[in-house]
């Protein structure tokens, strides 16, 4: 099955991808990539096998090039992230000039040349509310106009995945058939576990990823660990615990490390005996020492392995950048649940 990647960042749905053709009978192949951010491509062009591949870079620009539009080739999957904001556009009636017009202007036209087959595209959960619900009609009925048949969504949550991390995302789903498919939570978490064998890597908590010897850099300071483990400022309270199980949503902003109600920080005592601190004092817990998450974790927790974070590295793409892009990034087993369920067990290719 061709398909394309958009907004691709480092390539979680193609990471997916690859797993489910080394898993599956059903063999992926990537044609072409979008993505602007070349930090980001550098990751990602050390990691795959980009031979042959129509590189996008800025889709704005690429769809506006007709000939290189003609010269991609067809393909049957469009994958990818977006910007909900494209899609505010719509309702608001801001005219093309607007950037996020030209991205959805961009989409239109990729999905009017090529017409894919199938289309998943995964984005914020809070896109459901953004805009008090209009913003999701917007998209769902974007793409009925664009004729898909079966146009709908579901929200999945990483730590289902064998990834130790809540991270709820919606993934659209859209169809040119006019099928019924049962698309809920459920029933691609059922389906994944049911999956004898696969080549992913799972972890039952963080524990399974934190190593337990880290450079000392990745360690709190005594100068600001009274500040990231403090329970907010007088304007803006949040709980602050560490040691958690199950990590805090990774963000592309940890690398400014904020405080503990909102990144992942973690003591030697939790990652050495097992022992944690999530309801500890402040008083004991100052006296502690705890450290943050380092770049490599913080792409197993999205399902990235060891060697994807020794390329990048190898590849010259800096701490602060990975930070950025582990945030950002699908997370890899999530995307495969989604991928596996649809075309691996109902195989709707071939309905």
């Amino acid at each position: 099955m061709k398909y394309a990647e958009l907004f691709a960042g480092i390539g979680g749905f193609r990471n997916a991808a690859d797993h489910l053709s080394q898993d599956t009978n059903v063999k992926f192949k990537c044609v072409g990539f979008s993505e602007i951010d070349n930090f980001a491509l550098t990751t990602y062009s050390n990691n795959y096998n980009l031979n042959g591949e129509t590189r996008m870079h800025d889709i704005t620009q690429f769809v506006d090039n007709r000939k290189r539009l003609k010269e991609m080739p067809e393909f049957d999957l469009l994958l990818g992230g977006f910007p909900c904001q494209s899609f505010s556009v719509l309702g608001k009636k801001l005219g093309l000039e607007d950037e996020r017009g030209k991205i959805l202007f961009s989409i239109d036209t990729l999905l009017r040349k090529k017409e894919p087959e199938f289309i998943v595209l995964e984005n914020v959960r809070n896109i459901m509310t953004h805009d008090k619900g209009n913003t999701l009609n917007e998209i769902l009925n974007f793409f009925k106009d664009h004729k898909y048949r079966y146009v709908n969504y579901v929200i999945l949550d990483s730590r289902y995945f064998g990834l130790p991390q809540r991270r709820p995302r919606i993934f659209f789903v859209c169809i040119k058939k006019n099928i019924n498919i049962d698309l809920t939570e459920q029933s691609i978490i059922e389906n994944f576990r049911s999956i004898k064998k696969h080549s992913l890597t799972t972890y039952n908590n963080v524990l399974d990823i934190l190593e337990k010897q880290v450079d000392q850099k990745y360690y709190l300071s005594e100068k600001i660990k009274h500040t990231i483990l403090a329970d907010g400022s007088k304007k803006f309270r949040s709980k602050s615990q560490i040691d958690l199980d199950i990590a805090r949503t990774l963000t592309a902003t940890m690398v400014k490390m904020h405080r503990a109600g909102q990144d992942n920080y973690y003591s030697d005592d939790f990652i050495l005996k097992g022992k944690s601190h999530k309801d500890t004092s402040k008083e004991v817990l100052f006296k502690k020492p705890v450290r943050r998450l380092t770049p490599k974790e913080a792409l197993k927790l999205q399902g990235f392995d060891e060697t994807f974070y020794k390329r990048a590295i190898a590849a010259g793409v800096s701490e602060h950048q990975l930070y950025k892009q582990a945030g950002n990034a699908l997370s890899v087993n999530t995307g495969y649940a989604l991928l596996h369920y649809l075309f691996g067990k109902l195989k709707v290719q071939n309905k």
